[in-house]
Formats: structure tokens, C-alpha cells, sequence
């Protein structure tokens, strides 16, 4: 497993553009992303769970029926959410899309991501489409990753090489995330691509299996988004014997798909709005592996303990609080706590109770980037991980005047 250059453009027979086409007021940011593979692919996607779902949602879920697609087009600035036209607009979308692009409109995956509420004019992206298809091309995957983003601060793209059977294949994607991140089945924007040849209901249970430990292990401030979706092409274009079960070269593409995911993760959870540091909390030694999840979340999702990550307070009692109130049956007088990172690793909590530690080293530990929270439940033999990052005065203020 290798990392390479070329995001969602890494494999082969992939290309992609953005470009700013008028959605969103600021010229200077590109607002409409196109992904096109050469030839038809397998597709599987998984969509957010709140009740609210946004127009493009129900498109995509109808054209991906045949686990079949072969381009993504999605806008920024607008979530074309809540909508009396949102169905219209979203399969419009997907027409002029496949009208200029030569394509069946089935084989598109429509995207959006921004205000909720807001309706979305098709007059920008019928205009723009033009200028997006010439903007395709094998090198600009980061235009495509810019053009989906909102308040993300960083684009966030990741690529791998492996084998399987012998034959190399790439696997690459891009992502959008930064608030309203507390996932359920999906999360965020995540668009993935790869030229391994499998077939469409093996994609959808990697894709599906993975994102348990993965994009649902995310929570940036508790809010699950209406537009979430992740969605993953995969065209065969590497020449790979076709995976129809389940056996060796599915647990190497398992294994590529979880690198790719789990990169991504991090990223989302490093850029959450305002946020000053990423988070992750390492939860061992539970009973089952349920536990362990909801332990790792409970902990990356309390306020409290994020508020203390921002100050660099090593208020540990705060972690023992979330363990208490997560639901799971743990033994509290068994919780070992620790704070980790590039500084150092520092106890300050064993069977349940505070020990003493240097403050000062503590905050030398936490004013760090990149924060472990190390979670011993020394009860059992499972485990998880979760990310997030710390609550800052920032975040308040990006969402106060959010919509204005």
C-alpha cells in the first residue's frame, strides 16, 4: 500500500474539474465540481439518516438502483434542501449533465452541499456545464475537491496504489466536511474512485462495512447533516480478475479502501469549523465492540471535553463524565485515562481515579495539534477509535452568521 498523487484522479480512466460558475457570491471560489469515469462503473453509496434529506439524495439513490454510474456533478453553496422544486432541480442536474457529457442521465450522481432552504437557481450550473466539461482533465482532482467545499478550510484528497492479483490498482478520493458532522450510516460529502474491476453489491458491502469504524465514528459538533453521502465508482479499468465474493483480493480492496477512508476521517475532523486541534480517543479493553464505539464517540462528542482541549486543560473528569453517560455497561472503577501526543504521553486517571500528574506537562502534551485521548476499559479485548476536534469561540461564530 503506497500513497500517491492524483486524488479521485489517481485511477485509471478518472478525470475531473471545478470551477465557479455563479452560485456562490465570492468569484473566487469554485461552486460546481464534475467527476467522469471512461467507462461505466460499479457504484455504491451510503446516505445520511436524518429525516431531512436533501433533493439530490433520492436522485442518486433512483440512479444508482442498478449499481451502475459513470459521473458525479456537485454544487456548492446551495444544499437544494427543503425545496419545493428541490426533485426537479436535482434531475434537471442531472439531464444537462449527461447531455453535455454524452452519457445516460442514470449513470449521474447528483451532489449538494450549503444553506438549507435556500432554493437553488439551475441557471448557473445549466451555464456553467460548458466550462466544466472542458475543465476535466487527469490532473485536476484538487479543482474538483475545491468546488465541493463550504466552510472546509483545506482541501482534503487522498490517493493509493496496490495489487491485487499481481495487477496494480489505485483507489483515490476527495471529501467535504467541516460542521453540522455527527454522522449515521455516512457523512459529509465523500466522493471515492477506483479502477478495480468488482462487482457492484461486493462495492456496496465494503463500502457499507467500512464506514462503521470510519465516517460513523466522526463528530465534529453533533449535528447530522441532510445532504451526507458517500459514494465510491469503481470502473475495472486496472484489469483485475472481477471480485464477485468474498476472499483475498476483497480483503486487499477492504484494506485500500479503509486507508483511503480513514485518511479522510482525520482530515474532516482536523478542519471542523473553528477547530484549533484534532482529536482522537483510542478506547481498549472493552467487552464487545459496541462498547468500545460508544465509549470512543460519547468521549469525541462531549462539549465539555472538547472546550478542555481547546484551553489545553487536562480535565480528565470530563472524559469520565462521557463514559458515564454513554450508555454502555462498563466497570468505571477499571477506566484508565491518558493524554497523548507528539509531546509525550501523560496518565491521569487509573481504576477510575485521579493520580497526580505535572499540570505543566499536561499542558505542554495538550497544546499540541494532535491530541490522542487513551481510553482503558481494561474489561475485555475489543476496541475503537473515534475523531473530532476541539469546540472554539471560532466555531460560534462561523454558524452564528452563517446563512448572512
Amino acid at each position: 500500500m503506497k500513497f500517491i498523487d492524483g486524488g479521485v484522479c489517481a485511477a485509471k480512466g478518472f478525470t475531473a474539474g471545478g470551477i465557479h460558475c455563479g452560485i456562490r457570491k465570492n468569484k473566487t471560489k469554485r461552486d460546481l465540481a464534475l467527476i467522469l469515469s471512461e467507462a461505466k462503473a460499479s457504484a455504491a453509496a451510503v446516505y445520511t439518516t436524518n429525516l431531512v434529506k436533501g433533493a439530490p439524495l433520492a436522485v442518486t439513490k433512483m440512479h444508482l438502483m442498478d449499481g451502475k454510474a459513470q459521473a458525479v456533478i456537485c454544487n456548492s453553496g446551495n444544499a437544494n434542501t427543503c425545496n419545493a422544486n428541490g426533485i426537479e432541480v436535482a434531475k434537471e442536474m442531472a439531464r444537462l449533465t449527461a447531455e453535455t457529457l454524452g452519457i445516460s442521465e442514470e449513470d449521474v450522481v447528483v451532489a449538494s452541499t450549503g444553506v438549507i432552504g435556500q432554493p437553488l437557481d439551475i441557471t448557473p450550473i445549466k451555464n456553467g456545464l460548458p466550462a466544466l466539461k472542458e475543465s476535466l482533465g487527469a490532473d485536476n482532482g484538487s479543482d474538483a475537491a475545491e468546488g465541493i467545499m463550504t466552510t472546509d478550510t483545506v482541501k482534503k484528497e487522498v490517493a493509493v496504489s496496490f495489487e491485487i492479483g499481481g495487477v496494480k490498482c489505485k483507489i483515490g478520493g476527495i471529501a467535504k466536511g467541516s460542521g453540522m458532522i455527527h454522522p449515521n450510516m455516512a457523512t459529509m460529502l465523500v466522493f471515492i474512485t477506483s479502477d478495480v474491476a468488482i462487482a457492484p453489491e461486493m462495492l456496496q458491502k465494503a463500502l457499507s462495512t467500512d464506514i462503521q469504524s470510519t465516517f460513523n465514528m466522526v463528530s465534529v459538533d453533533g449535528d447530522t447533516s441532510t445532504n451526507d453521502m458517500v459514494c465510491v465508482l469503481a470502473n475495472g479499468m486496472a484489469g483485475n480478475k472481477e471480485i464477485i465474493a468474498e476472499g483475498e483480493d476483497f480483503d486487499t480492496f477492504m484494506k485500500a479502501l479503509n486507508t483511503i477512508t480513514v485518511h479522510l476521517c482525520r482530515m474532516i475532523a482536523g478542519d471542523g469549523e473553528g477547530a484549533t486541534k484534532l482529536l482522537e480517543c483510542r478506547v481498549t479493553g472493552a467487552d464487545d465492540e459496541k462498547t468500545a464505539k460508544t465509549v470512543a464517540k460519547s468521549v469525541i462528542c462531549s462539549s465539555l471535553t472538547k472546550a478542555a482541549m481547546f484551553g489545553a486543560d487536562a480535565n480528565w473528569g470530563r472524559v469520565l463524565c462521557a463514559i458515564g453517560y454513554s450508555g454502555a455497561e462498563v466497570d468505571v472503577t477499571k477506566v484508565d485515562v491518558s493524554f497523548e501526543s507528539a509531546k509525550g504521553i501523560i496518565p491521569v486517571c487509573e481504576n477510575g481515579a485521579g493520580i497526580e500528574f505535572s499540570e505543566d506537562i499536561a499542558k505542554e502534551i495538550l497544546l499540541e495539534k494532535e491530541i490522542i485521548i487513551n481510553v482503558g476499559l481494561n474489561s475485555g479485548d475489543y476496541s475503537s477509535t473515534a475523531w473530532g476536534c476541539d469546540l472554539t469561540y471560532e466555531y460560534v461564530k462561523i454558524n452564528g452568521d452563517y446563512r448572512t
